[in-house]
């Protein structure tokens, strides 16, 4: 879908990215998770060709950038951090005449600007004048134009930024409903709006790419280990002695818990990476009839996985790697599967 190689964007003496590569496949929701000048932004800039690089390449749906920016930009509905409104327009017209824009045929406008306005749920306002809606309503009319035609590929930089709560919850459902039709690459640097809507994060510093995957595969990475939480109903020696049997459980922690005025026992367990623990659990404990209540993978938050990522990422001003304490998670596709 879109393969990123060797990407550079270079401004005097300040690098703001700092060869990076990615690969994005079809009919997934991407987080791109970084702080405020991680370089973010140039790099959706130079995906949709609103820049160019100054090393590197850049192909959507086999089309690059460089030599076939017209084709590229056809797969591509672009929501940049502050969305391009024309404010003496209404929303209707301003959609018509992006549908001009990207060539869209004339006997298409009518049916496109509908699907856009019908999904962005800016029918009440469509006939207002931009200047006189609120930054949501702003936002969704930029966002209507992204979408407008129904392109491949839809990018977000920062979609929610200036939105009230209920605004933010209503921006992540949208973004969940684009991603069951388009793949949607979304920028941002809170880590809950990542974790609520993406399939994959992408974690980029100081303009470099520092970890590529889900994020339950993150938290392994980071943490090196396999987790499990279970919760049993027994007294937890009985849990410990069962614990023991379990060879391939590197190290456990239980602790009393109470569900429904059950007496039960909760437990945490490591394994490693390469080995899922679950099976042999279950059958040690059907073997010795105490019942497992829940079974579920115990995981540390994003915050704690970028935190620990960047940790030491840092570079000097001509984007020189300096050694750091975690080495980047980079899994190419064929790891992933």
């Amino acid at each position: 879908m879109i393969e990123v190689k060797n990407l550079s964007k270079i401004y005097g003496d300040h690098v703001a990215v700092n060869d990076l590569s990615f690969h994005i496949e079809q009919g997934k929701i991407y987080g791109f998770l970084g702080p405020n000048g991680a370089g973010k932004s140039t790099t959706m800039n130079m995906i949709t060709g609103y820049i160019a690089p100054t090393t590197g390449q850049i192909v959507v749906n086999g089309h690059d950038v460089a030599e076939e920016p017209e084709e590229a930009k056809k797969c591509i509905g672009y929501l940049p951090e502050f969305p391009p409104l024309y404010t003496d327009m209404t929303p209707y017209e301003y959609l018509k005449f992006v549908a001009e824009l990207k060539k869209i045929p004339r006997n298409q406008h009518k049916k496109c600007i509908n699907a856009a306005i019908e999904q962005t749920k800016i029918q009440d306002v469509s006939n207002r004048l931009i200047r006189n809606l609120s930054k949501g309503y702003k936002q969704r009319v930029g966002f209507a134009q992204a979408i407008l035609g129904f392109p491949e590929i839809i990018i977000l930089d920062e979609p929610t930024v200036g939105l009230d709560p209920k605004q933010i919850i209503e921006m992540r459902d949208l973004i969940r409903s684009l991603g069951k039709q388009h793949t949607v690459i979304l920028s941002s640097h809170i880590m809950q709006e990542i974790s609520a809507v993406s399939d994959e994060v992408m974690i980029i510093a100081h303009g470099r790419m520092l970890a590529q995957d889900t994020p339950d595969n993150l938290s392994q990475h980071v943490t090196g280990t396999n987790t499990l939480e279970l919760l049993v109903k027994a007294p937890d020696y009985r849990v410990r002695s069962v614990l023991d049997k379990i060879s391939d459980i590197s190290k456990y922690e239980v602790s009393r818990e109470e569900d429904n005025g059950m007496e039960c026992t909760k437990a945490l367990l490591s394994a490693s990476m390469e080995v899922d623990i679950r099976e042999s659990v279950f059958y040690a404990f059907a073997a010795a009839k105490q019942p497992i209540i829940s079974m579920k993978p115990s995981n540390i938050s994003l915050e704690d996985v970028f935190l620990k990522v960047t940790e030491g990422k840092n570079t000097d001003s001509r984007g020189k790697r300096q050694t750091g304490k975690y080495a980047p998670i980079r899994r190419n596709k064929e790891e992933r599967d």
